[in-house]
């Protein structure tokens, strides 16, 4: 099937507290990281969701130059596409490398099926794999009653076996604390031959939980993040159960 990565063996500054309309902190290059322990949210399960869609400019052709061409579809109501895997080709999934403050190190992601664990180390858990962009999107559960347990976690997304589509979808990793606004990191940028993008780490810091937005694309696998970042794993292929709808 295909050949991808599979498992073998400062102080954050104050941030706002987010719309009250949207209830949510946006994380952009300006305003990256915030405290997860400032706002009283390092308690409880920690809902990591990863959700995409793919491009409207991909369905159809260029909105804007059909209206010019037909200015009259303007008055028609949107015609609601579905997203289904004919239309885009394209199978995100969502990981985490996690590190113990004890030193174990690991990853949690479908590939291999490595789902983890939240009551036991390392307290990150896959929930169901996504393969065709659905509504509700991939979950991963992190258990913060065990954080200090916790050194690091750097949660990314990667394109499974097929080809790199990052610049023709609107993905988004939103964290859901126990407390407080949602967190959410947009990866909107283009990089569109990028197989894996880190997009959070969600860091120990002297016995503060901070969460800090990377989006860093890289364009091999899980072994060239772990590279970026210094885990130290050994890495080899690792496959997937073929899908079924």
């Amino acid at each position: 099937m295909g050949f991808f990565d599979g498992l073998l063996g400062s102080r954050t500054a104050d941030f706002d507290s987010g719309s009250a309309a949207t209830n949510s902190i946006e994380l952009t290059k300006r305003h990256h990281q915030v405290s997860l322990t400032k706002q009283g949210a390092a308690t409880g399960h920690l809902r990591v969701n990863l959700s995409w869609r793919m491009r409207t400019s991909d369905i159809g052709g260029s909105q804007r130059e059909s209206l010019l061409r037909h200015p009259f579809k303007a008055l028609k109501p949107p015609e609601v596409m579905g997203h289904s895997q004919s239309m885009v080709n394209v199978d995100l999934d969502l990981g985490c490398l996690y590190e113990l403050t004890d030193g174990t190190k690991g990853v949690v992601q479908p590939l291999g099926g490595y789902l983890g664990d939240v009551n036991a180390p390392p307290y990150v858990k896959l929930s169901g794999d996504d393969r065709f962009g659905s509504g509700s999107g991939e979950d991963m559960y992190i258990n913060l009653d065990h954080r200090d347990a916790l050194k690091r976690l750097l949660v990314f997304v990667y394109i499974y076996d097929q080809t790199p589509a990052f610049d023709r979808t609107h993905a988004i990793v939103t964290l859901y604390p126990s407390n407080g606004p949602r967190i959410e990191i947009h990866l909107d940028e283009r990089h569109p031959q990028a197989r894996s993008c880190a997009v959070v780490m969600i860091e120990n810091v002297k016995g503060e939980l901070v969460v800090r937005r990377e989006v860093k694309f890289v364009y091999g696998f899980q072994a060239e993040l772990d590279r970026l970042y210094g885990w130290g794993l050994q890495w080899g292929r690792g496959y997937k159960a073929k899908a079924e709808r």
